[in-house]
């Protein structure tokens, strides 16, 4: 059993979704490394989309191999990730060495193919930790790719890392599903903007696009400033309960409104656009 300390570095880490051949791998990152679900994994070589099913090869499998006194139950560690009822639950996870002898022990067509991606990811996620840099470089790639000015991304790659501490931060409060993360970021949204995301993406036209994607620099701004202050005084005050973290995510969206507000009010009109960056289809231009 690993001691507390290593079970709350742990849940410091957001689960992440990887894709192969359109499975879900749930994928965590722990001592450095990736850390992916077995049973997912099994679910991916077997082709079956029934996660109870997946479960229960995966435990029959793990019955045999350990008949076989094969280390590789013994090497995976019960990590929390994020299940289908949006709550954190302890599952057997196994890092890349672990799952290609896994692999070894399933017979399916895509073995070979899942040990290439597997691969790719493990030794993205290596280069990534030797140099951080090259996970900012991708994630810029990306959206100079899709069109977007140099100075915004520079904003929006600011605006991940300042989200992902406050996520960090209110795991660290106790809070982990994604309902939780939700009201509160709509709490900063009303005291920042007036208006919550959903109203927010309405305005823009927006249906299941990220909405911070079609935000302008003013927005992308405003938006850090609200999230940034709300991470600093819950690190300060480190409230015990959701309702405290509530009352938190207010007042850090309050700092950021009254900053709009006083900012409208120099340049004589609002920093809450309609603007977005959907493209048009016929000419792929850019509507923002």
């Amino acid at each position: 059993m690993r001691d507390m300390t290593e079970k709350k570095k742990q849940n410091l880490v957001t689960t992440k979704i990887a894709v192969f051949q359109k499975k879900g791998i749930r994928k965590i990152i722990y001592n450095d490394e990736w850390w992916f679900s077995v049973v997912d994994v099994c679910a991916a070589l077997i082709n079956q989309s029934n996660k109870q099913k997946a479960r229960k090869y995966w435990n029959k499998l793990a019955q045999r191999l350990r008949k076989e006194e094969s280390e590789v139950v013994t090497n995976c560690h019960r990590l929390k990730l994020l299940a289908s009822d949006n709550k954190m639950r302890a599952t057997d996870c196994a890092n890349t060495e672990g799952i290609f002898r896994i692999i070894q022990s399933i017979p399916s067509p895509r073995a070979e193919t899942f040990k290439r991606w597997l691969a790719k990811v493990g030794y993205e996620r290596v280069q990534e930790i030797e140099n951080p840099e090259l996970a900012q470089k991708r994630m810029k790639d990306i959206y100079e790719q899709k069109g977007y000015p140099k100075d915004w991304i520079d904003k929006r790659v600011r605006g991940i890392a300042i989200r992902q501490n406050l996520t960090d931060e209110w795991q660290e409060r106790g809070l982990g599903n994604k309902k939780d993360y939700a009201i509160l970021t709509a709490e900063i949204s009303k005291a920042t903007f007036g208006i919550t995301p959903s109203e927010y993406r309405e305005l823009k036209g927006l249906k299941r696009e990220n909405l911070r994607d079609h935000m302008t620099d003013l927005e992308l701004i405003f938006n850090m400033l609200g999230e940034k202050v709300t991470t600093e005084i819950s690190k300060k005050e480190q409230p015990k309960t959701f309702r405290q973290s509530q009352k938190v995510a207010k007042r850090g969206g309050g700092v950021a409104g009254k900053a709009r507000k006083e900012t409208e009010l120099e340049l004589g009109n609002s920093i809450i656009s309609k603007k977005n960056y959907l493209k048009e289809k016929k000419d792929k231009t850019l509507s923002y």
